[in-house]
C-alpha cells in the first residue's frame, strides 16, 4: 500500500521525500502489518489505546490506504462460519441466534455451512467454504466439531476454530464444552428420587460423542444407586421424531413397559408421547419422561416435558465471542457451558405395582 506524501515536515528523518507505507506505520507504532491493517478496516479486534496511537501516527505522517486494498481486506476479514452436521432444527437455530449475540455491532457476520460429515470428500468442501469465504473464523458445531481430521484439516489451512462438544477434545484449540454426562447423570437422579426403579434409555445415534456422553452419565449415575440398565431398556434412536416414535414402539408395546424413560434429547420425547397416546399411556401417571435440550418444544407438549436445559443459545454466543477476540486479550483455550434440569409436569412416582 502507498500513498501521497501530505505531510512530509512531520515525517521521521529517513522518510522526507517518500510516501509512507503500511510496513512504515507498523515499523514507527511497534506493532504488527496486521494490526495495522485491522485498524484501517475499522476492526474491533484491536485494543483502543492500540487504535489510537496508530491513527495518530497515521495522521502525522499523511498515510492514507489504498481504497482498494481496504475493500479486498475487508471482505477477509468480517465473515464468521458456522459449520453443523446435525439433525435437530432448533438446535442449530437456537446456535445461531446466540452467534448472532455475539456479532452484533462488532462488523462481524455469519455465515452457515451445513454438511454431512458421513459423506465423502466432506472435509474438502469444509475447507473449500473456508477459502472462497475468505473466513475469519469458524464455529464447529458436533457432530461435525467431533471431527478430529475436520480440526486437523483447517489447522493446516490456516483457519481459527471453536469447537462446541461435551467434553474436551484437545488441548490445543478453543473448545466450549457442554458437559453432557453431567446433564445425563442429573436427570438419573431424579428419576431415582421419584421412586423409578424401571427405568429405559433412549440414546442419540453411536456416531454422536455427545449419544456416547448422555448414555454413560445416566448408566453411571444408576449405577451408583445400585440400579443396573438392562440391555433390552436401551434403545438407539437418532435424535428425530421419527426415531423417537420407532424406539418407543420397542419399549412400550411389549408385555411389560418401563416405568420411565430418559431420552437423549425433546424430539425423540415428542415421539414417545405420540405412541404413548396412542396406545393410552398416561403421562405422567403411567409415564414418566425426561428429555434433553430444553427446546421450545418442551413447554410446549402437553404435558409440559422435563428436560435437561443445554443452554444452547449461550454456547453459541459463548463461540462467537472466542473468535473475535481482540489483539492483546487473553484469549480462553476452554470455556464451559453448564447443563441443568427444568423439572415440569412429566415425571411422577411411579405408581403401586
Amino acid at each position: 500500500m502507498s500513498v501521497r506524501n501530505t505531510n512530509d515536515a512531520a515525517k521521521p528523518a529517513g522518510m522526507k521525500g517518500k510516501a509512507a507505507t503500511i510496513n512504515d506505520i507498523a515499523r514507527l507504532s511497534g506493532v504488527s502489518k496486521k494490526t495495522v491493517s485491522r485498524i484501517i478496516n475499522n476492526s474491533p479486534l484491536v485494543r483502543k489505546d492500540t487504535r489510537e496511537k496508530v491513527e495518530t501516527l497515521m495522521r502525522e505522517v499523511g498515510y492514507t490506504p489504498d481504497p482498494l486494498a481496504r475493500g479486498l481486506a475487508f471482505r477477509r476479514s468480517f465473515l464468521i462460519g458456522m459449520v453443523y452436521d446435525n439433525p435437530t432444527a432448533q438446535y442449530i437455530v437456537d446456535m445461531q441466534y446466540g452467534a448472532l449475540d455475539a456479532l452484533r455491532g462488532s462488523s462481524f457476520e455469519l455465515v452457515v455451512h451445513p454438511c454431512d460429515s458421513r459423506s465423502p470428500g466432506y472435509i474438502e468442501g469444509v475447507c473449500r467454504f473456508v477459502q472462497q469465504q475468505k473466513l475469519h473464523g469458524v464455529i464447529l458445531v458436533p457432530r461435525a466439531s467431533e471431527d478430529q481430521a475436520l480440526a486437523d484439516a483447517l489447522e493446516e489451512i490456516g483457519c481459527r476454530f471453536t469447537r462446541i462438544a461435551s467434553l474436551p477434545l484437545d488441548e490445543t484449540s478453543q473448545m466450549v464444552v457442554t458437559h453432557d454426562r453431567d446433564g445425563a447423570a442429573e436427570a438419573a437422579d431424579y428419576l431415582l428420587s421419584l421412586g423409578h426403579r424401571d427405568i429405559a434409555l433412549v440414546t442419540g445415534p453411536s456416531a454422536y460423542r455427545s449419544a456416547h456422553e448422555r448414555t454413560s452419565g445416566f448408566i453411571e449415575a444408576l449405577a451408583k444407586r445400585g440400579i443396573e440398565l438392562p440391555k433390552d431398556r436401551i434403545v438407539e434412536a437418532g435424535y428425530t421424531f421419527e426415531s423417537g416414535v420407532a424406539a418407543a414402539e420397542k419399549l412400550l408395546l411389549g408385555k411389560k413397559r418401563p416405568t420411565a424413560i430418559f431420552t437423549g434429547n425433546d424430539e425423540m420425547a415428542a415421539g414417545i408421547y405420540k405412541v404413548a397416546l396412542r396406545a393410552g399411556i398416561n403421562i405422567p401417571r403411567e409415564l414418566s419422561i425426561i428429555g434433553y435440550d430444553d427446546s421450545p418444544l418442551a413447554s410446549r407438549l402437553w404435558p409440559s416435558l422435563t428436560s435437561v436445559r443445554r443452554h444452547t443459545r449461550d454456547t453459541g454466543r459463548t463461540a462467537a465471542a472466542m473468535l473475535i477476540q481482540p489483539d492483546g486479550q487473553p484469549t480462553m483455550q476452554i470455556a464451559s457451558v453448564r447443563p441443568h434440569l427444568i423439572v415440569r409436569d412429566s415425571c411422577q412416582p411411579p405408581q403401586d405395582e
